[in-house]
């Protein structure tokens, strides 16, 4: 496979030299000559020096035949030009534009590119799957007056109550589960209602024994 690869950043040289490693056959274009001498001094012949928005450097550096071309350059609006050139001109059936702005993400999947890459995107995307998985409790309404708090969290995998009847969980005092909401179903609890995966819990608990009760249902207490 030949693979263009346009930016000559940090980005674009560790993954020219991963794909080399790998024995596949590449380009890297970079505009910046002082860089391009540096990357010589490495990574030899596959660098070439010039601008590849400008649709003759993409020929010169063999876009015709490129499989795939990777814009890695710290510019979305060159990256989207780049494929965009490389796509419509040559004919290169797959491209990949580096997004550093999150919101241009729609816009280039809306302009034909193939895959649009936010690297902030997936470190979000990574972040809010973690949150999932270990779940968090959120404060639905508080009573001030009377110091009460309700509350509901998703009961996780790991969680420590998962599994657990209420009868078998020593919960914070003057803290109490009102109800679990499971699929479309919402259950009164009592003392054999077991915890699963999934269950939503409301639960009551007094201000200040919110770190207590998250504990309890997330965290290390049991």
């Amino acid at each position: 496979m030949f693979i263009l690869i346009a930016g000559g950043g940090k980005l674009g040289y560790y993954l020219a030299k991963a794909l080399l490693h790998g024995g596949q056959e590449i380009a890297l274009i970079e505009k910046n000559r002082e860089i391009v001498e540096k990357l010589e001094e490495e990574l030899g012949s596959i660098v070439v020096q010039g601008d590849a928005c400008d649709p003759e450097v993409l020929g010169n550096s063999g876009a015709e035949r490129a499989d795939l071309i990777a814009a890695v350059t710290g510019d979305d609006e060159d990256n989207l030009v780049i494929c965009q050139v490389a796509k419509q001109k040559f004919h290169v059936s797959f491209t990949i534009a580096r997004v550093n702005n999150p919101s241009n993400e729609e816009i280039f999947k809306r302009l034909g590119i193939d895959a649009p890459v936010s690297s902030t995107s997936i470190i979000l995307a990574m972040i809010e799957d973690e949150i999932a998985q270990r779940g968090v409790m959120t404060s639905l309404l508080i009573f001030r007056q009377a110091g009460i708090e309700i509350v509901e969290t998703k009961i996780h995998k790991d969680a420590p109550v998962t599994g657990k009847a209420l009868r078998d969980l020593t919960l914070p005092e003057q803290c109490t589960v009102a109800m679990v909401m499971r699929g479309a179903d919402a259950i009164i609890p009592d003392g054999n209602t077991v915890l699963h995966e999934g269950d939503t819990v409301i639960a009551l608990a007094k201000i200040e024994r919110f770190n207590e009760l998250k504990d309890m249902l997330m965290g290390t207490a049991v």
